[in-house]
């Protein structure tokens, strides 16, 4: 391609590692899976994907394109990410549990009959519940590991924010109140969001790793409670979070020529 002939090799050895480190750590697929999020964004409006018929999907496909997510995290992550922690997480993930559990988080991220996954893994929780399994607080290490609750809130929040904005600005909706104001009302509903996160992140990883031994679980808690692996994860979820809000300020801009429709 054209725009390699013009970096340095030291450029272009950083983007191969980082390429790597997207690869075996999953986050690639991470990042495609947010195309599936999409399906949602409309009900922030008060509509549904329905309602747009097959000009949603052409739309989510066209904002939402695997290769233009890819970029962006590929530059942010060039800017940000330490050699060490790239070193440190590559290292766990390219191990035997490590490659096991990236093939079933990819797997569980491109799910895309999200009531089956959701179905599932209530049904896996209610059974660990009723035997009184250790298991269930190994679970909850990993959601907590893998992510500050607090920050995951405000992240989702600033997405919301950033799409109703957006969609106010193009003049989809209308919007009654403050950018402030829409940030109070959206903090007034924190405790149900946080709520419901942890009920969807339990039941989530119930379902991936489902397959996967306590002892198992319990060495991906460890490996994740790691100070280094800390880190990564906390740019892992930065990136991921600022890609989505981009991306869904790019289909508020563009809903004002999407007129909802239904397919005859």
């Amino acid at each position: 391609m054209i725009g390699t002939i013009f970096l340095s090799p030291v450029r272009a050895a950083n983007l191969d590692r980082l390429e790597a480190f997207l690869e075996v750590t999953g986050f690639d697929v991470a990042l495609e899976s947010i195309r599936l999020s999409a399906e949602n964004a409309p009900n922030m409006i008060g509509l549904e994907a329905e309602d747009f018929g097959s000009e949603w999907t052409r739309l989510v496909e066209d904002v939402f394109d695997t290769e233009q997510m890819h970029a962006m995290a590929l530059d942010i992550l060039s800017q940000t990410l330490e050699d060490d922690l790239l070193t440190h997480a590559v290292d766990f993930y390219a191990s035997d549990l490590g490659r096991r559990l990236v093939a079933a988080e990819n797997t569980s991220h491109m799910e895309e009959d999200e009531a089956l996954r959701t179905e599932s893994g209530e049904a896996i929780v209610a059974g660990l519940v009723q035997i009184g399994s250790p298991r269930l607080e190994e679970l909850k290490r990993l959601n907590k590991a893998v992510g500050s609750e607090d920050a995951s809130v405000r992240a989702i929040q600033e997405v919301q924010v950033r799409f109703l904005m957006a969609a106010a600005s193009a003049g989809v909706i209308e919007l009654r109140m403050e950018e402030a104001d829409l940030r109070e009302s959206l903090k007034s509903q924190e405790g149900e969001l946080r709520r419901s996160m942890q009920l969807a992140g339990l039941t989530g990883s119930a379902y991936t790793y489902q397959a996967f031994s306590d002892d198992d679980i319990t060495a991906y808690a460890d490996a994740l409670e790691h100070p280094k692996m800390q880190q990564v994860y906390e740019l892992m979820n930065a990136v991921q979070f600022e890609i989505m809000a981009n991306r869904y300020e790019a289909v508020a801009a563009r809903l004002q020529k999407l007129q909802p429709s239904q397919d005859l």
